[in-house]
């Protein structure tokens, strides 16, 4: 039987308080996408000692940045933003072109880790654990994910907090509880990453589509999230 709303509520506010309580220093990642809306509006509400930060690549989308200030008024609370070393995204630009990540996955990935690997390492240093809004729904790269698993490339726990929550129960809350979301959703962007990489998706097409769309959907991750093997 599948668990209301409610129940996955509770039980995500019992895995982030056990976070709260086991795992400090702990910090949540925010991208500004629907789920971690929703592990914003939980954080804030219930768990003041759990940090949030966001990743500013350079090259988001202007709705995201809307959404950032937003964020930050509605909560009263300010999210630490963490940018790309400006000496790497020089030397990148300088041997792949201003969009040299349209020209390979090497490239595109390379450009990832300028902009957002490499600053994610800077906000974990120090913490013992990360929080971020995966779930299994969301892509065949993460269909096996779990709720907790210890990441060796930053030598944490990482946990997934609404891994099992349906794209159906992200909105469900959102709309419950009234929580702000990037005006990109309303205009068919189920997933939302850098502007030059993201598009609307198609009627029938999976969530994520519209990432990375030329590339193939079985290797479409940018390294945050790449899982490692044991």
């Amino acid at each position: 039987m599948f668990a209301s709303l409610n129940q996955k509520i509770s039980l995500a506010d019992k895995l982030l308080d056990s976070i709260a309580g086991d795992y400090a220093p702990a910090t949540f990642a925010n991208s500004y996408g629907a789920e971690d809306m929703v592990l914003t509006d939980l954080i804030a509400k219930n768990f003041p000692a759990i940090e949030i930060f966001s990743l500013d690549t350079g090259r988001l989308p202007q709705e995201t940045y809307e959404l950032m200030a937003q964020t930050t008024l509605h909560y009263k609370r300010k999210i630490k933003i963490y940018f790309p070393e400006t000496a790497a995204v020089e030397q990148y630009v300088k041997l792949n072109g201003i969009n040299g990540f349209y020209d390979s996955q090497a490239q595109r990935k390379d450009c990832c880790h300028v902009r957002k690997v490499e600053p994610l390492k800077r906000a974990l240093a120090g913490k013992k654990a990360w929080i971020t809004g995966l779930r299994r729904e969301q892509a065949p790269t993460r269909k096996d994910l779990s709720d907790s698993e210890f990441d060796k490339d930053n030598s944490l726990q990482k946990f997934n907090p609404l891994i099992d929550w349906t794209e159906q129960d992200v909105w469900d809350y959102i709309k419950q509880f009234e929580v702000p979301y990037n005006a990109l959703h309303d205009k068919g962007f189920p997933s939302i990453g850098c502007a030059p990489c993201t598009r609307a998706i198609k009627p029938g097409e999976d969530v994520r589509a519209g990432r990375w769309w030329w590339e193939d959907a079985q290797q479409k991750e940018c390294g945050l999230h790449a899982k490692q093997p044991a």
